[in-house]
């Protein structure tokens, strides 16, 4: 066999030989299931147990088989609580987020999850999530605004995301 015959199954072959429970079984480009025992990356919390949007990470790593580690999080809060770091933010590939409007709040499903970068999100909303207060994700601005018009809150989008967006309003 030649190199070119190879070729075309060599993802195959590198998504067989992954190991691991944090690597990503399957294509870096696509979001992995959230099992019932999974642990939030930034808190240790059981990600299925609380309502609201998830999020996943992809980020280099060279220890493992695949060159890519996927991180989960209970909530889209703790993703960016976490992704804005300085020493997180780099070596990053992917992120991915749940689209609140195809999917319910109190149990997102996993084939729901959408490109956290070009996704839009509401902020300061009435819904809750892990912990309290979280990121509302949306694949539209439109289903943003429509969420906002129900919940309240603001319409932001990923790279207006800061630290001071994600502490919750004290009264």
């Amino acid at each position: 066999m030649n190199v070119k015959t190879l070729l075309p199954i060599l993802p195959l072959l590198f998504m067989l030989c992954a190991c691991g429970e944090s690597e990503i079984k399957q294509t870096p480009s696509q979001a992995v299931a959230i099992e019932a025992t999974d642990e939030c990356h930034l808190c240790g919390m059981l990600i299925s147990e609380f309502p609201g949007p998830k999020a996943e990470l992809l980020q280099t790593d060279t220890s493992s088989s695949s060159g890519k580690k996927i991180h989960k999080f209970c909530s889209t809060r703790d993703m960016f609580s976490y992704y804005l770091e300085p020493e997180n933010t780099r070596n990053v590939s992917d992120i991915f987020v749940h689209d609140m409007s195809k999917t319910p709040w109190h149990k997102p499903a996993d084939n729901y999850f959408i490109n956290a970068r070009k996704a839009w999100y509401v902020a300061g909303s009435s819904q809750q999530g892990a912990m309290g207060n979280t990121l509302a994700s949306f694949a539209t601005e439109q289903d943003a605004i429509n969420f906002q018009n129900e919940f309240g809150g603001h319409v932001i989008r990923f790279e207006d995301i800061t630290h001071a967006i994600l502490m919750p309003a004290h009264h």
